[in-house]
């Protein structure tokens, strides 16, 4: 499966052009799991290309050029980049560097600029390293500079996160730095997403004080941070891959400073438009989207990647009336199921329910997806079988949108509840920290409870109740299966099975963040299933790619 860049049609109901040479592959290897895999600029792209990981230029004018390549061929894939801006005052594309070249278990990370004036294809030069890890590096329109994310080891990116600015000199290096948010250490925050205005105001998004991630700007001159708009929602998500955007700077008539934003709230996604001249007020537009994952600004208009209870993963332009406080037109413009409203009256919209968790005063949630089929009916009294998901990560989210593979089940009879355990993202800091040294007990038991709660609610029957999971969602599975009696059967999708082996063999990224959520050895091997193979006493099915890098070894098929 190859990933490309498609050029949106120039009209309507037009052919997308698909702008990527068939012999390449945008995509990057970048901790692992890689994201922000191209740049945009004018009409030129920069992309990072699958099968050797280098950097290319490519021009949307000329699509009969091949693209060119920008950083040296080390013979294989093992240095990749992500996540870069063009630096149009020194002529350079400046991006966050992987260099496996010593080493594949702990390899390198910096940000760094790469020539692009010259004929050969020259080394790229470090900007900035000493941390473990990088993210967003953004200049400002001067291009005098430059704001970065950076975080280290014992940390996720979520967890604890700084944010630092480098001033630039004459001959492009950084000469003086700035820790802007994530220095104190009695504030625990992990700011992200930073992006500077066009009069240079910085702002990112970070969630200290109230432990929800929202948007905030820096006062240079005092080196204060003030916040921009305060909700109790989610502005970001837990940085996994590169490249989330969750807002943007809107052009105004009145040169007023707009921001377009998603946030989350209460398992729902709403776009807006914040003020910032006039008191920050949020004016909230209405859209079909239920659930935005990026958003982007194009000439007029935003693009939105989204989707619905009843519409799937899309990208959707967005045209705004002049004064940015209406929709005046909402236009899918890519689907990744254009057929699927032919199927309306199948379609189970999810509900979603809060149910108490086994900590009196704690709740979880969920999604439930009830049996949806108009050609069938079931016998009166009967109650349907539940399967019941929990999602991977385990910091993620699952979302309530339109997924095909919930409505494979539910249009054959099935309920599905789809559960955002203790430790999932979109409620906040308080509500992400209960899987802190809890993972195996805290995402276990959400999900028996939710089962017990559907049950007792009278929507599902308690004696067919299934469990399924994938990667980290398919060791809670095993787990559940293992340490309870709630499920009759139960499948694990490339799940885990043993924490030690995991923690062991497991890539950089994520080398650290078990210890956070399991603890030490005593644990790893209370909590690992394969070592307690004879509390199984249901049926079980197991399924693992060859190919998964993540969680092969740990997954244990032999169970």
């Amino acid at each position: 499966r190859r990933a490309v860049l498609v050029l949106e049609p120039e009209n309507p109901g037009g052919e997308a052009v698909d702008i990527t040479p068939k012999d390449f592959g945008v995509r990057t290897l970048a901790q692992e799991y890689g994201g922000g895999a191209f740049t945009v600029s004018g009409d030129i792209v920069f992309f990072a290309n699958y099968k050797d990981q280098r950097l290319y230029k490519q021009s949307i004018n000329s699509l009969d050029v091949p693209p060119i390549p920008l950083t040296p061929d080390y013979g294989g894939p093992v240095v990749s980049y992500a996540d870069g801006v063009l630096d149009t005052r020194f002529n350079r594309f400046i991006a966050v560097r992987e260099d496996r070249r010593e080493s594949s278990q702990n390899p390198p990370a910096t940000i760094v600029s790469i020539a692009l004036g010259s004929k050969d294809v020259k080394e790229p030069e470090v900007l900035v390293g000493g941390s473990d890890f990088y993210a967003f590096p953004r200049l400002d329109p001067k291009s005098e500079r430059i704001a970065w994310i950076q975080w280290s080891h014992p940390n996720m990116q979520w967890d604890k996160s700084e944010l630092w600015v480098g001033y630039i000199s004459e001959n492009g290096e950084i000469y003086k730095r700035v820790c802007v948010a994530g220095y104190d250490p009695s504030v625990v925050e992990s700011p992200t997403e930073p992006k500077w205005s066009s009069d240079g105001e910085l702002f990112f998004i970070t969630d200290r004080e109230s432990g929800f991630w929202n948007l905030h700007k820096w006062i240079e001159s005092e080196n204060k941070v003030v916040p921009v708009y305060s909700l109790e929602a989610e502005f970001a998500r837990p940085l996994w891959i590169f490249g989330n955007n969750s807002y943007e700077f809107v052009k105004s008539p009145k040169q007023r400073n707009l921001i377009a934003c998603s946030y989350r709230q209460k398992g729902k996604s709403y776009l807006g438009i914040i003020d910032d001249a006039q008191g920050s007020n949020l004016t909230v537009l209405d859209i079909p989207f239920t659930d935005i994952e990026n958003i982007t600004s194009g000439t007029g208009c935003l693009f939105l990647e989204g989707a619905s209870a009843v519409l799937p993963s899309s990208v959707a332009k967005v045209t705004l009336d002049d004064n940015k406080s209406k929709v005046v037109d909402f236009n899918i413009i890519w689907s990744s199921s254009p057929d699927s409203l032919k199927y309306s009256s199948y379609i189970s919209k999810p509900e979603l329910i809060e149910f108490p968790t086994e900590v009196p005063g704690q709740n979880a949630y969920a999604y439930f997806y009830p049996p949806s089929n108009p050609n069938y009916q079931a016998i009166e009294g009967e109650k349907p079988p539940l399967l019941l998901k929990s999602h991977g990560g385990p910091t993620a989210e699952t979302r309530g949108v339109l997924n095909l593979s919930i409505q494979y089940w539910t249009s054959r009879g099935w309920a599905f509840a789809d559960v955002n355990y203790g430790g999932s993202t979109g409620y906040g800091r308080e509500y992400r920290d209960r899987l802190i040294g809890r993972w195996g007990i805290v995402d276990v038991n959400d999900c028996c409870s939710c089962a017990t709660y559907l049950v007792d609610s009278g929507k599902v029957d308690g004696e067919r109740l299934c469990i399924t999971g994938g990667s980290a969602g398919g060791y809670t599975t095993l787990a559940a299966l293992a340490f309870k009696d709630t499920f009759k059967a139960g499948a694990s999708l490339y799940g885990v099975a043993d924490l030690k082996l995991l923690i062991e063999e497991t890539h950089k990224f994520e080398s650290h963040y078990l210890h956070n959520l399991v603890g030490g050895e005593k644990e790893w091997f209370e909590r690992s299933p394969i070592n307690h193979i004879d509390k199984f006493s249901c049926p079980i099915i197991l399924f693992q790619g060859l190919e998964d890098k993540v969680s092969n070894k740990a997954s244990k098929p032999s169970i």
